[in-house]
């Protein structure tokens, strides 16, 4: 028994396969989808989905935050922003960080829902960087 799995980013469907089951960034821990979930609503943050084929990972993407509907027959992951692992530059993801960091630095520190998003935000960059890391191969030495 398979799961559908859908990745939706604002601009395409990204991906949209039948899995055995979907490993995702919750807002408040990894949670995994599988045939036959109960139905439930959850908030993602930044952080790498990784999709089961027969006990092994086939696919890897990163979603910048976003949402997941979870059913027992399918998983539709609403991200903000999401992208192939390999398709991931660490150098742009740090250049994101440091454009964050700035803004939090010079951000009304009263102003607490919108350091909130940009904590979300930064937090969500620093994912994207050890996840292009770990997507880099090793050099051998």
């Amino acid at each position: 028994m398979s799961i559908k799995v859908k990745i939706v980013s604002p601009e395409k469907v990204l991906f949209a396969h039948d899995a055995d089951m979907v490993v995702m960034p919750g807002a408040e821990g990894d949670i995994a989808a599988m045939p036959e979930h109960a139905p439930l609503m959850l908030t993602l943050r930044g952080g790498v989905v990784d999709v089961y084929e027969d006990g092994a990972v086939t696919h890897r993407f990163f979603v910048a935050g976003g949402f997941a509907d979870i059913a027992p027959t399918h998983c539709t992951i609403l991200a903000d922003r999401a992208t192939g692992l390999a398709e991931l530059s660490v150098d742009d993801a740090e250049a994101r960080l440091a454009a964050l960091e700035k803004s939090y630095e010079e951000a009304d520190k009263m102003n607490v829902p919108a350091l909130d998003i940009l904590m979300d935000k930064m937090q969500s960059a620093r994912a994207e960087i050890d996840a292009a890391q770990s997507a880099v191969p090793a050099m051998s030495i």
